[in-house]
């Protein structure tokens, strides 16, 4: 049986790749200080884990965390383009600062493979579409800045330590678990949760903005192929994690409207600082270096997500 450990395991997506990797029987460690992770998100699999509660930018904890598994899975992260403008400092030193204190700690005990939670915010509002790995970066917010930061060091790593690292960009995941509250919550869970308690969900700009949207099952499924990948594919390149399908806002509106069987309309506003226009991704390089194709098309992640959402928000 093979131990992973999963920084930030209580947050959405960690809490869903936890079960993952459970499911395939290994044992999960979670190392995550609750500022975003959700204890509830646990609740089902607090016997099956061992929780280790605590910072990334402590390093005798993520020491603790980390001791004795195979790889790692670094999720943990101040997530949200609109904080990382207004809390810049703060944003830099638990992404940045706290990414490197994983990898040294991995540098430190021998682990090996460090697979890290990068961001299509990396590519900015470059015109050119699909976006394509090798783009120049083009970060227009803080966090943007931090996981390119990020990807560099994982880079660096590979180079001069041997150590096998791969980044994965995420392109907007969705699914069970994403908090629908709060200033930063995530388009789809923030448009369901408004439906479903009547109220005009709103949205920033005109709706015409599109995203690659990728149901979490495959966000996980790429993570797993990502730590059993050939070694000399693991160099800390970035690596595309979508559907390869635009969607835009309003597009999800009316499917939100259709599924949930209601007329409410959005209020529309200004569109917010650090938001990029229009984001779709070539995936041939996942494809290529860890073998992955997304199985949950959108439409179909959308109505899985909608069912959880109604067991747990209606």
């Amino acid at each position: 049986m093979t131990k992973y450990l999963i920084t930030g395991g209580a947050g959405f997506i960690g809490s869903n790749l936890a079960r993952f990797i459970l499911s395939r029987g290994h044992d999960v460690v979670i190392l995550d200080n609750f500022a975003t992770g959700k204890r509830e998100n646990l609740t089902e699999i607090t016997a099956e884990i061992t929780l280790v509660e605590g910072d990334i930018r402590d390093r005798k904890t993520v020491e603790q965390a980390m001791a004795g598994c195979t790889a790692v899975f670094h999720e943990a992260a101040l997530g949200s383009v609109p904080r990382s403008i207004s809390e810049p400092v703060t944003s830099h030193d638990v992404n940045v600062n706290g990414t490197l204190n994983v990898l040294e700690a991995a540098r430190t005990l021998g682990v090996n493979r460090v697979i890290f939670a990068a961001s299509s915010s990396a590519y900015g509002n470059q015109p050119v579409s699909p976006k394509q790995e090798d783009m120049p970066v083009l970060p227009i917010s803080p966090y943007a800045a931090n996981k390119i930061a990020c990807e560099s060091y994982l880079q660096a790593y590979a180079a001069a330590y041997q150590m096998e690292t791969v980044s994965l960009r995420y392109f907007n995941v969705f699914g069970p678990r994403q908090d629908p509250f709060g200033a930063y919550a995530a388009v789809i869970p923030a448009f369901v949760s408004s439906l479903l308690k009547g109220i005009p969900p709103t949205v920033y700009g005109d709706g015409e903005q599109s995203r690659d949207f990728c149901y979490i099952d495959n966000v996980c499924h790429a993570n797993w192929l990502a730590a059993n990948a050939p070694a000399e594919n693991c160099d800390g390149r970035p690596i595309n994690i979508a559907c390869s399908e635009a969607v835009t806002l309003n597009q999800i509106l009316t499917k939100l409207q259709e599924l949930l069987r209601t007329d409410i309309k959005a209020v529309y506003t200004d569109v917010r600082l650090g938001d990029v226009k229009h984001s779709l991704a070539d995936i041939h390089r996942a494809k290529e270096k860890i073998g992955y194709e997304p199985f949950v098309r959108f439409s179909e992640g959308l109505e899985r997500a909608i069912d959880w959402y109604k067991a747990h928000l209606g």
